[in-house]
């Protein structure tokens, strides 16, 4: 339970705790359970403060300190977070749903099996965060920094991810089903057994990204880059790859069956063992690629 002489001080208002707060830093506030909900915190200097299992239900925490603070289980339930500084901050299991962090600053923050749904997160700094298990079904991240952060597992459908930064992210066993990601950057990103179908990737950079047995299953992939990347054993059925870049890439065994290879750059693609029965391969460059053992259409139209 929070401290009263703590929760007495924050009534006087987010001027007077921070004054308060720079006169004693011998002090670590304990706020665990507080009910704050609807609270106007407002710049407040929450850093390193304990709020776990804090009410903070439609709080106003816009450009609120919270770096390193203890929110676990914290239930910020449609709460406005805009701009506000939650690097390195612990957030595990909290509640995030339908939470407004456009612009937030989540560095580094462990953000382990929170439930982010319908959250706002356009333009927010999620870099090295550790999100495995999240969930942010149909979350708004448009613009959004996740380079390097830790995806496993996480909850990505219908989420609307245009021109995010992935690169370098770890986006393994993630379900990505129905997620627009148009102009995403996946530079070097691991989607090791993901799951992507019926995904919108137009326009995306997957280079050198590995994609092992990932589904893309009527995926949309018109225009991507996958140069060099490791594609193998990944289903890719009824797939649209039109203009799509593949050279150099890895497609040992992957399912192409009915795929749009239109225009494709394929060379020095290996395709050995590939199944690209019924694909569209008009006007695909095939030159160098290695077709060891490929189903081919019966009608491919070679260059």
């Amino acid at each position: 339970m929070a401290r009263a002489e703590h929760l007495s001080q924050l009534k006087w208002g987010a001027v007077a705790w921070t004054d308060w707060r720079s006169r004693h830093p011998e002090v670590w506030p304990d706020l665990r359970q507080a009910d704050l909900r609807n609270a106007d915190l407002e710049g407040v200097d929450f850093s390193q403060v304990d709020l776990e299992q804090a009410y903070l239900l439609e709080a106003r925490l816009v450009r609120a300190n919270l770096r390193q603070a203890k929110l676990r289980k914290a239930n910020f339930y449609e709460a406005d977070l805009t701009n506000a500084d939650l690097t390195e901050a612990e957030l595990i299991d909290a509640n995030l749903i339908g939470a407004n962090l456009t612009g937030a600053d989540l560095r580094g923050a462990n953000l382990r099996g929170a439930d982010l749904r319908e959250a706002v997160l356009i333009q927010a700094d999620l870099s090295l965060a550790d999100l495995i298990g999240t969930d942010l079904r149909q979350a708004n991240l448009k613009e959004a920094d996740l380079s390097d952060a830790n995806l496993t597992r996480t909850e990505f459908d219908r989420a609307r991810l245009m021109a995010v930064n992935l690169s370098g992210a770890n986006l393994s066993r993630a379900n990505l089903h129905l997620a627009e990601l148009m102009e995403v950057n996946l530079a070097r990103a691991s989607l090791y057994k993901t799951i992507l179908i019926r995904a919108y990737l137009v326009g995306a950079d997957l280079f050198a990204a590995t994609l092992i047995e990932a589904q893309l299953t009527g995926a949309d992939l018109s225009w991507v880059n996958l140069s060099r990347a490791n594609v193998s054993g990944a289903m890719l059925d009824r797939a649209k790859l039109r203009g799509a870049n593949l050279s150099r890439a890895d497609l040992r065994r992957a399912n192409l069956q009915g795929a749009d290879l239109q225009g494709a750059n394929l060379h020095r693609t290996n395709l050995q063992g590939a199944n690209l029965q019924n694909a569209n391969l008009f006007d695909t460059n095939l030159s160098t690629a290695n077709l060891r053992n490929v189903i081919m259409p019966d009608n491919v139209l070679h260059p």
